[in-house]
């Protein structure tokens, strides 16, 4: 997205076990939405410790319904199920961003999105599973709404990409803020 956008950057990834940061978190009373942001700030830090006077972006995102957070599907049995949690309810995707220079946060953000998905047959929902495959396990909601998954929803509120994982359009705004990107 950030190249699509006109940015210049390199990915590199953390090295955090996410599981290990997330775990006290669920038990204090901590939102779902704050969690996302702990983790892309963990990540953020992780990656700036080895990256000096390098300004890194770190993102993460929970998926919540009814106060409980969902993971990615460890396989399609699970996807099911979360599917069939998700039928005909609301759940939220939360998009935390932050961004670090030299260990130092100079700025977070927290987007949310509300996506009500339809109430779903379980035939449709083995159906829709054989169609979209194992892509459904590399997305904590069991969909990518940018391709077949968006036949699961009778409603999204809320920014398209905080929903694909990148509150996007504050972070340009930021960027632009901190003068990294011209505007």
């Amino acid at each position: 997205m950030l190249t699509n956008a006109g940015l210049d950057i390199s990915a590199e990834p953390a090295q955090i076990d996410e599981r290990l940061v997330e775990t006290p978190l669920l038990k204090s009373d901590l939102e779902p939405g704050d969690i996302a942001q702990v983790l892309a700030e963990a990540k953020a830090q992780d990656v700036s410790s080895r990256n000096p006077d390098t300004l890194i972006i770190g993102c993460d995102q929970t998926l919540s319904l009814d106060g409980k957070i969902f993971h990615k599907p460890k396989d399609m049995k699970q996807a099911r199920q979360h599917l069939l949690s998700f039928s005909g309810k609301t759940h939220q995707l939360n998009s935390g961003i932050t961004i670090v220079l030299n260990s130092n946060t100079l700025w977070r953000h927290v987007s949310v999105a509300d996506m009500t998905m339809r109430s779903l047959k379980p035939a449709f929902i083995g159906q829709y599973l054989a169609k979209a495959g194992d892509r459904v396990l590399k997305s904590v909601g069991a969909y990518q709404i940018e391709g077949v998954g968006i036949q699961l929803f009778d409603r999204v509120d809320g920014d398209y990409f905080t929903i694909v994982g990148l509150p996007l359009l504050p972070l340009l705004n930021e960027l632009r803020n901190l003068g990294a990107i011209d505007g």
